[in-house]
């Protein structure tokens, strides 16, 4: 019996042990195998550095890699609807994912410019003051100033293709995007004309 109770006494003290131990750090991103993704998944839309194509995509230089990562889970998830965005995260692991949002992040983003200088002035001001008579917030409160956003909670959105931004509004608007109930909230309140002014002028953000 004491030669039992030593066993069981030995056993707990290593279980509690191995509990208390520090969860190991997540792997180091790998930006060679993230680059590799790029080019033969992403670059026919994205362009292999995620650089300024096609302004109904999305520009991925410079953005947060929490925010590419959460992204590209939720379209594998279902999370966030698109058929095209869907069908090419569903093979990759999080590993994966991890590589390539680290790849993306780790680019210098280009600058961009608004191209409606009717907008701009409409566009500057709820940027940075909001529509108060809605309840609508600055969007530079969670944004930044130059809209860099603040990593691991809002994404960067400065120089993006105000086309892009204004096609995301309108699908949070509509519900067809579902993956931000805050988004969702604040594009309810704003009418068209807001929400291309706006996004017009995101675009020119540096």
């Amino acid at each position: 019996m004491k030669t039992v109770a030593i066993l069981l006494s030995s056993l707990l003290l290593a279980t509690m042990a191995q509990a208390n131990e520090p969860a190991a750090a997540p792997a180091k991103p790998d930006l060679a195998k993230g680059g590799a993704i790029s080019s033969q998944v992403c670059a026919a839309c994205h362009t292999a550095d995620g650089s300024r194509g096609s302004a109904a995509n999305p520009i991925l230089q410079g953005q947060h890699p929490e925010y590419l990562a959460k992204q590209l889970t939720e379209f594998k998830a279902g999370k966030r609807k698109n058929p095209v965005m869907q069908a090419m995260a569903a093979p990759l692991s999080e590993e994966d994912i991890r590589n390539v949002a680290a790849f993306y992040a780790g680019k210098t983003a280009k600058p961009g410019f608004a191209k409606n200088k009717e907008t701009v002035a409409l566009g500057e001001k709820i940027w940075r003051g909001g529509i108060a008579d809605r309840n609508v917030p600055a969007c530079a409160a969670c944004h930044g100033p130059a809209g860099s956003g603040i990593p691991a909670q809002y994404p960067r959105v400065g120089g993006q293709h105000g086309d892009y931004v204004e096609a995301q509004m309108l699908a949070f608007r509509s519900g067809a995007r579902a993956n931000s109930a805050q988004m969702a909230g604040v594009a309810a309140k704003m009418n068209d004309k807001e929400i291309k002014a706006v996004s017009d002028y995101v675009a020119g953000l540096r």
